[in-house]
């Protein structure tokens, strides 16, 4: 087996090049914004570059998130063909997880959820299996969060999409309700406290590498990767974990936090999304999924890279006041998700130390503005 890395760019994903787009994209969606005065309204110019945009309707603010899931159901066909068995309720709630999960780091409670199931031909829809899998999982994510299911789009676009499989997506409407719930970093400061919430595994960021380190792998899909025989195909594809529910219970519960990060595409990088000048010092680390551990390990990836592509086992970060942390991590805890108080905002060069692995990511690390 060859020891040389495996970079995103060999994967074909190359967020320098995305990054400029998404950039440009930004600026030219901005001077938009002035269309929301002719109906009454304002945007909270905050949100921009936040992981979702919000509006002053007046009372309360709405915000509004658009997802797609990736490569993902890639590896779902691919086990599907090699065992007979279905994974497409856990592809459903990863679709919704990657919408609902940034809409909730502005503080919003998720409301409703459209669908977009874009297939390479009708044929798709015809496997009543894969389909049912697909529309019971996803009933069953928007329970778990608390959502409606308001209708979405199924078409068949045969030379768009690959024949035999799907494109998918989810659009996600929520309310921040009272407004002072809103979070789009006005309130972080030094002092306050890093709360990393557990992943359950790879989600769905940096899936596009992990299919193609199967190439390395020596009985491909099926190769495990643990005692317990785990293949590595079943370990991509555990479901990605929502997090509304700690968000809710924390509201509940009398916390608000600071800020928030959904720990996504660009790994621990996403800890610097926060436009002001603070150092981030991480003095706990979570444990590493095993998925993660291996394809770290056959990859060839350090520790630098691999925390600045994956969660790393935690996926999700919530800036909190100082006092309240423990009792946050503990909150987390009774919704079953596992959270470590693992930092601290200070002043200082905009950086994210993390010290238990000798790690610095500096400013130029993440450019989403």
């Amino acid at each position: 087996m060859t020891t040389s890395s495996l970079t995103y760019d060999q994967a074909g994903v190359d967020y320098d090049k995305i990054d400029p787009l998404k950039i440009a994209a930004q600026r030219a969606a901005a001077a938009t914004a002035t269309q929301l005065a002719g109906h009454g309204f304002t945007e909270v110019r905050a949100s921009r570059g936040e992981s979702a945009y919000v509006v002053d309707v007046g009372p309360f603010y709405l915000a509004s998130i658009v997802e797609c899931l990736g490569s993902k159901a890639l590896v779902a066909d691919e086990m599907a063909r090699l065992t007979g068995k279905s994974y497409y309720a856990g592809i459903a709630q990863d679709t919704i997880a990657m919408a609902v999960n940034d809409l909730i780091t502005v503080g919003a409670t998720p409301l409703v959820v459209q669908a977009y199931w874009g297939a390479g031909g009708s044929d798709w829809f015809g496997d009543a299996q894969r389909a049912q899998a697909l529309v019971e999982g996803w009933q069953r994510a928007c329970e778990t969060c608390g959502v409606a299911w308001g209708g979405g789009e199924t078409p068949a676009l045969a030379g768009i999409v690959e024949a035999g499989r799907i494109d998918l997506a989810a659009s996600c409407t929520g309310l921040i309700n009272p407004k002072q719930r809103l979070s789009v970093g006005d309130k972080l400061g030094a002092g306050d406290a890093i709360v990393l919430l557990a992943s359950s595994g790879i989600h769905a960021n940096g899936v596009s590498l992990a299919r193609k380190l199967v190439e390395r792998l020596p009985q491909g899909w099926l190769t495990p990767i643990d005692a317990q025989g785990t293949t590595y195909g079943d370990a991509l594809l555990a479901p990605t974990t929502l997090y509304s529910p700690v968000t809710e219970a924390l509201w509940k519960a009398g916390i608000a936090p600071h800020y928030c990060a959904n720990i996504t595409g660009h790994g621990w990088r996403k800890l610097l999304r926060h436009p002001g000048h603070f150092t981030y010092r991480i003095t706990q680390v979570p444990p590493v999924p095993p998925v993660l551990e291996f394809i770290a390990k056959h990859a060839g990836h350090d520790a630098q890279e691999a925390y600045s592509t994956f969660n790393m086992g935690a996926g999700f970060a919530l800036f909190v006041a100082a006092e309240q942390a423990e009792r946050a991590a503990e909150v987390a805890r009774t919704q079953g998700i596992e959270a470590w108080v693992a930092g601290r905002v200070e002043v200082g060069d905009k950086q994210l130390l993390i010290e238990p692995l000798g790690l610095r990511y500096g400013d130029d690390a993440l450019q989403l503005r």
